[in-house]
This record gives C-alpha cells, structure tokens and sequence, in this order.
C-alpha cells in the first residue's frame, strides 16, 4: 500500500525550533517525528512511501534514507516552489498512480488506526475519503458536515463565529484514489481551500472516516508538548539501554534511559521519562513525569525538571526550576535560574545566574540572557528571521 507524506512546510510558527531543521525533524522521545510516523506507516502496512521535501527537506532524507531500517521503500520528490497541500501531491504523480493511496502531513503525531480508513475508502466509490475527529476547538481546523451515509455535504476550513456546523475536524489525512490526480492542476493548489470546495460544487462525493485515537499537526509549541506527552504516555516499561551509574537515588518507571547515563544521590526520577546517551544527573535531582532529556546534557544538583523537553547538550545548574520548558541543543543555563510553563529556547542560547524566564516566552537562538533579569517578552536574534506565523 502506498503512502504521501507532504514535508514541504516552513515551520514558522514553531520558531525557534526550526531554523536548523524542518518541523518534521523536530525530535520526539529523542527521535526526529517523522520516524515515528514512518514506523506507524509501516505497522499499518503502508510500506511504499513517497516524500514531498521542500525546506531543509535534505535533513528528513539524510536521516530516512531509502526507508529500508523502517522496513519500507522510500522515494523522494523536491519542490522547487511552494506548491501547496494538492499540488505537492501532484507532483508526485509517477509514484502514486495505479492504486489507492494515503496522504499524511509529515509533521502529523498520531496512534490512529490508518489501515482502517483505507479499507474504509475503498469500500466506497468516492474519490476522496476524509479522515475526520471530533475535538473541542475546531476553528485552527477544516470542519464538515457528516450524514448518518459518512457523506460529507459542506467543508469550511478554519470557521470563524457562527459559522461552527460541527465539531468535526479534519486531520488533513486523506484516502485518495488515483483518479484524483487528474483534478489536480500542475500549479500552487490545495486540498482544503481548493479542490474539496470545487468536488462539492460539482456534486462529487466526498467521504467522512470518524478516526478514533490521538492526532495532532505540530504546529505550535503547544501542540509539540501535547505529542510528546501522548508519546510518553504510551511507554510500555522500563529499559535501561546500557550503563547507567545509580548512587542512592529513585527510579519509578516506565523510563527509557540510554547508555553511560549518571544519576545522582538522593535524586528521584518519576516515569513516564526518557533519558538520553551520555546524560549526567546530579544529586538531590527531581525529574518529573513527561519529561525527555537528549544526549550528553548535565541537570546540576539541586534541580527541578517537570514535564520539560531537553533537546540534546543542555547545560542546566544547579538550584534550577524548568516546568513545561523546551529547550534546543547546546543550551546553556546558569544557577538558580526558572524557566516558566511554555518556554521556548533556541539552540546554543546562554542564560546566565538567577534568571526568570516567564510562561510562553521564546528565546532565539545564540542570545546571551544577562544575570539576574526577568525576561518577559521574546528576545530575538537579528541574525535570524522573526516571523512566527504562517505554516
């Protein structure tokens, strides 16, 4: 069975996440999510797979390659310009044609059941079978009316007030037969604002499949903690990957914890949480549920790390708070330092001695926070773009 993952986006609004990697490479549990998804593609029996690539599109290449570790076969088609959701799909036409295929955003986490949704498409004689969710805020999202048949008789993608019909959303995952390619123009185009519009204009059948489980898009920083949290959530045990160096300390499971790891005396480590090769705890060391720490960090004595995301060679010193935090590679924070629900910091930044940051704050990459200040707005970088919106 054959998939699309679409990879083209900027990731703008994950800033400053993705100046060095595209949104799907934004590591998860340790590991770029786009192999999570190429993984779950594979246990549901989509092993040929074809790759729409556009920004830094070489780093999800580099790390896929021919797919062969996941156990499927890999192609790959650039775009030279942006060509929208549709058209990116239609450019890869020479590997999609002949049978029944699934589109999946390639910065989409998710447990559903997918080969379910593509069994369903072709138990229909519809061209486009739309996987839909029921969620609280449905205004980020396309919604659509769905008879009692699963036949979808209006869309509306991201409604404002009074124009909220359901609270069924779509994933932007889709079951398509191959003659929809011919509906597809060789130009910018797109699935929700574009073609489904002129399908049910036209009086073409569109099909609903209700999706049961987790989904989310990354799109926002938000949204990142949220799929690292169901990822966490679904450890199945305790694995110790190798030498781990224990003095006194606590560990309650599950935990995923790497080679040549050291814990502290008299720290307490609570699962569900992921450790990285390399990494050093210190003593008297809290570390909270739904936290993952990366490769070759240092947590000081004394620390607090709850429900944070730790990217790879953090430094973080003694006598420090991070709740909810997400931090990039080469961090380094001084002593005493807190760092509030929803931070964000860019790769190889340097907080100094005794510093707040404050909920919801980003920190771009390579700024210097001076000692003992708060920090209660974004601090940009001038050597790094500053838009955070838009895909």
């Amino acid at each position: 069975m054959k998939a699309c993952i679409l990879c083209g986006g900027t990731g703008t609004r994950l800033r400053p996440l993705t100046f060095e990697r595209p949104k799907p490479s934004i590591p998860i549990l340790n590991k770029p999510s786009v192999g999570h998804l190429v993984e779950h593609l594979s246990k549901n029996g989509f092993n040929e797979i074809v790759i729409t690539l556009g920004y830094m599109g070489e780093c999800i290449e580099n790390y896929l390659g021919d797919g062969s570790l996941f156990g499927v076969d890999i192609k790959y088609v650039y775009e030279r310009e942006k060509l929208g959701t549709a058209g990116s799909v239609k450019n890869a036409e020479k590997y999609l044609e002949g049978q029944p295929f699934l589109v999946v955003g390639g910065d989409h986490v998710l447990n559903l059941n997918l080969r379910e949704l593509y069994d369903f498409h072709n138990r229909t004689d519809s061209m486009v079978t739309i996987s839909v969710l029921s969620i609280d805020d449905p205004r980020e999202f396309g919604i659509v009316d769905l008879d009692n048949n699963m036949i979808i008789h209006r869309f509306r993608e991201k409604p404002g007030p009074g124009q909220i019909f359901s609270n069924l959303a779509s994933t932007g995952i889709y079951a398509l037969s191959p003659e929809i390619l011919d509906y597809i123009p060789k130009q910018k185009y797109d699935f929700a604002k574009d073609l489904f519009p002129k399908l049910l204009a036209e009086n073409r059948k569109i099909t609903g499949w209700l999706a049961r489980g987790q989904w989310t898009d990354v799109g926002s920083p938000h949204a990142l903690r949220e799929a690292q949290k169901w990822m966490l959530d679904n450890l199945a045990g305790t694995s110790l990957q190798g030498r781990l160096l224990i003095e006194n300390a606590k560990l309650n499971g599950p935990l995923v914890i790497g080679n040549n790891v050291t814990v502290g005396r008299n720290s307490v480590i609570v699962g569900p949480v992921v450790i990285g090769d390399n990494s050093v705890i210190g003593d008297n060391v809290l570390i909270g549920p739904y936290t993952s720490i990366g490769n070759s960090c240092h947590i000081g004595s004394d620390c607090r790390i709850l429900s944070s995301y730790l990217y790879n060679g953090v430094k973080i010193g003694a006598g420090c708070s991070v709740s909810g935090a997400i931090t990039d590679n080469d961090v380094s924070i001084g002593k005493n330092c807190t760092l509030e629900n929803g931070t964000v910091i860019g790769p190889r930044t340097m907080i100094g001695n005794d510093v707040t940051v404050h909920s919801d704050v980003r920190i771009w990459p390579e700024v210097v926070i001076t000692s003992g200040i708060s920090v209660a707005k974004d601090t940009m970088n001038e050597s790094f773009a500053t838009d955070v919106n838009g895909s």
